[in-house]
């Protein structure tokens, strides 16, 4: 070998071994989400704690109207990310042309998330309440949601379980079935699984990663909720007595209470303007 030419690899290979160690691990950002606007002068006491939080486009599940409608600019002006969502329907209203109805409440969200002044490409989410595996009705409705968003310029994701549910001696996980059938669309995963652990609970320090829920393909995740659930956060001790999660600074004589997620982005929807 010319020494000049093993020289010179020495030299590279000294190089390289003195430059620092690069750290390839994701950070993680806090978001809450809850069904009722914190309110403007909350923001401030929120914004510390969290990088986004939950934007409705409809009537969240169980209420009769949508306080956040008019509120992006108030929110990304505070300094907030979002994770736009939309109530989806449950199965006992699917009996009918599912299909149909999800290509009609796609272009609901659709023109929800634009009369809301959220850019294309913005990712919004269907909220799934129910779990397990999903039926027929459910996947035509869910796909055809799917297809309409993604149709119009935006893209779509589920809010779904990441919890194993017991079907006969097996298990099913809803994010799982759904990715499984989705037949190659472009879908975003955001999970609830508040069982602990994996959960850490009510917690507000080291975010975990999404991956950490049980769903490695989940982009975001929802680790805790208000109230908790007996049925799967029995063993979560980090709850306020009043079975809710608030966050730091929060006096819980407010109710100010918060269903708690987990992002690798600090705007998981890609909602802001700026």
């Amino acid at each position: 070998m010319n020494p000049r030419v093993h020289c010179g690899l020495c030299l590279l290979a000294l190089q390289l071994t003195s430059l620092p160690a690069l750290n390839f691990a994701q950070s993680t950002h806090l978001g809450f989400d809850r069904n009722d606007y914190p309110g403007d002068a909350n923001l401030q006491v929120l914004r510390p704690t969290f990088s986004y939080t939950g934007y409705w486009l409809n009537n969240p599940p169980g209420e009769s109207a949508n306080s956040w409608t008019g509120k992006r600019q108030t929110l990304e002006s505070a300094g907030f990310g979002f994770l736009v969502l939309f109530n989806g329907r449950l199965y006992k209203d699917l009996k009918r042309s599912p299909a149909a109805l999800g290509l009609s409440d796609g272009q609901a969200a659709v023109a929800s998330a634009r009369r809301e002044g959220f850019p294309p490409r913005t990712i919004i989410f269907l909220d799934i309440e129910e779990g397990g595996r999903m039926l027929p009705e459910q996947k035509a409705y869910i796909y055809a949601w799917v297809d309409a968003v993604t149709a119009a310029g935006f893209r779509a994701g589920v809010y779904c379980s990441g919890i194993p549910a017991k079907e006969g001696r097996n298990t099913i996980i809803t994010a799982q079935d759904i990715r499984a059938n989705a037949q190659g669309r472009d879908i975003t995963y955001w999970v609830t699984n508040d069982v602990c652990p994996p959960s850490p609970g009510c917690a507000f320090s080291s975010p975990p990663r999404p991956a950490q829920s049980g769903i490695d393909f989940a982009d975001i995740w929802q680790f805790a909720q208000s109230p908790k659930r007996p049925n799967f956060a029995a063993a979560c001790r980090n709850y306020n007595a009043d079975k809710n999660c608030y966050p730091p600074g929060v006096d819980p004589a407010s109710r100010l209470h918060v269903d708690v997620n987990t992002a690798t982005s600090s705007d998981p929807s890609a909602g802001r303007i700026h």
